[in-house]
């Protein structure tokens, strides 16, 4: 038997660590394994330890004495606020070495073997956890190799396997080409009815296409991918918000230009420059909006009292469409093609400020948003199947999402946006979010790529509409 003496580097068994206790003031009461006496331990604590392990009492319980790997199995603590942690769940007692080393000590080869030997067991229990075996057909991550060239078309079918948002993209390529077959489908002429036809709706077909997106995407370049779409009658419905309107037509009257997203905007507003993101609009091209849309607006209020017609925003739009008469427009296209264009905040923009002003010159012009949404829920409600294509979050994201609510939701849905739900906000609301609403189908497989639509939407359109160009026009007279 080894000498049972109390030393500063204190050890304590695991297996006798509940007869540990703290008592108030800091101080930890404490009981010897060998013959069960309890003491305090405070700062006459070592003190205390030494004469308890001297007395008679102690040695006559020495018959019961254990050691292990040579070191005294003394059950003692440390003099300090801090208890012993309990052994990983893993690991119980009777698997666990005897001993812990809590401060300092050099314990014997043997101890030391026996606990590298448990540390080994425990880690290697945790880190090689046994897997279960995943299906065969699921995709293995690979990416693409440039050893076969430069082949963009390639690089792209690799997104699918390359992971991330790279994988979201490619499943948005997926399900848009998926709306583009379903629309290709023949639709018998009996299926047109009525009701449908008094929707406003002049071509039915498979799946009818919603195509929402926000201003700024008109203020950028992703602008000729949406008129590539209207241009060529791809998509049935559109919806934006007023900026999305008028920078299309002021496209048409003079340009924006590329700045940058760090430009001053004190300095910008001297020189009477207009900063979105880091494209630039001078002023003046405000300036020429209004002086091409005010004769618009007198015309407009004339029709309204001789004829009496009753303006909605998707009309007035389609009025602008025709007046613009510049190919460059996507709303010259959808005027030609006649695909409504929703857009119920239209008064929220440069437009609404000519329409203001509008009216303290010639007041009386009325926009009937009551209208649009009956025709806009009516196309929704009638489409044989739906598809959503959601460029951005807020207006136009709900309002197309609540038109297929009317159908008990879309069938096909893809929503490109950097809108985190966290602040439970519907812009950044997961497709799941939808679901529960009712607005897409349970049994949809909804999409959605979390980046800027400017990086990723001309990829789409190359991927799907592009692709599928001569099938989709096929049959369309030429304009």
């Amino acid at each position: 038997m080894g000498k049972c003496k109390f030393n500063e580097n204190w050890l304590f068994s695991q297996e006798f660590s509940p007869w540990l206790k703290p008592v108030p003031g800091n101080i930890y009461e404490a009981r010897c394994i060998l013959c069960r006496k309890s003491f305090k331990l405070g700062t006459m604590g070592i003190k205390a330890v030494e004469s308890h392990m001297r007395s008679a009492k102690h040695k006559a319980s020495k018959s019961g004495y254990r050691e292990t790997a040579g070191i005294s199995q003394f059950c003692s603590t440390l003099v300090s606020a801090t208890p012993p942690r309990p052994s990983p769940a893993s690991t119980t007692a009777a698997e666990a070495p005897d001993l812990r080393l809590i401060t300092g000590g050099t314990p014997t080869i043997k101890a030391e073997k026996e606990m590298a030997d448990h540390a080994r067991a425990v880690a290697k229990e945790a880190v090689l956890k046994p897997s279960c075996a995943l299906p065969e057909n699921m995709p293995k991550i690979r990416g693409y190799d440039f050893n076969q060239g430069v082949d963009l078309r390639a690089v792209l079918n690799s997104y699918l396997t390359t992971g991330f948002q790279a994988s979201s993209l490619a499943l948005a390529i997926q399900e848009i080409n998926r709306m583009i077959e379903k629309r290709l489908e023949p639709v018998e002429v009996e299926e047109v009815n009525e009701s449908e036809e008094s929707c406003g709706s002049s071509h039915k077909s498979g799946c009818t296409i919603f195509l929402g997106y926000t201003s700024n995407l008109i203020s950028s370049g992703v602008r000729e991918s949406i008129r590539y779409l209207a241009e060529h009658k791809m998509v049935d419905v559109i919806v934006t918000t007023a900026g999305g309107i008028e920078e299309d037509l002021i496209k048409c009257l003079a340009h924006t230009y590329l700045g940058d997203f760090s430009l001053c905007g004190k300095e910008l507003r001297l020189q009477g420059i207009n900063r979105i993101g880091n494209l630039l609009v001078p002023n003046d091209n405000y300036c020429k909006f209004e002086d091409w849309l005010m004769p618009i607006l007198d015309q407009m209020v004339l029709e309204q009292k001789t004829e009496g017609i009753r303006w909605t925003p998707s009309k007035f739009i389609h009025r602008l469409g025709k007046e613009i008469n510049n190919t460059d427009s996507v709303y010259y296209w959808a005027y030609k093609n006649n695909i409504p264009v929703f857009s119920p905040a239209l008064t929220d923009g440069s437009l609404g400020d000519m329409i203001y002003f509008h009216s303290f010159k010639n007041p009386g012009l009325v926009l009937d948003i009551v209208e649009d949404i009956r025709r806009m829920n009516g196309m929704a409600i009638f489409a044989k199947k739906t598809g959503m294509i959601i460029l951005g979050g807020g207006l136009v994201k709900h309002h197309i999402a609540n038109a297929n609510l009317m159908r008990n939701g879309a069938d096909y849905s893809v929503f490109v946006n950097t809108g985190q739900e966290f602040d439970g906000s519907d812009s950044g609301a997961r497709p799941d979010e939808a679901i529960s609403w009712g607005k897409i189908r349970a049994d949809a497989k909804p999409v959605k790529v979390y980046a800027d639509a400017s990086l990723v939407f001309p990829l789409i359109v190359a991927e799907t509409f592009a692709l599928h160009a001569d099938k989709l026009t096929a049959g369309q007279k030429a304009v």
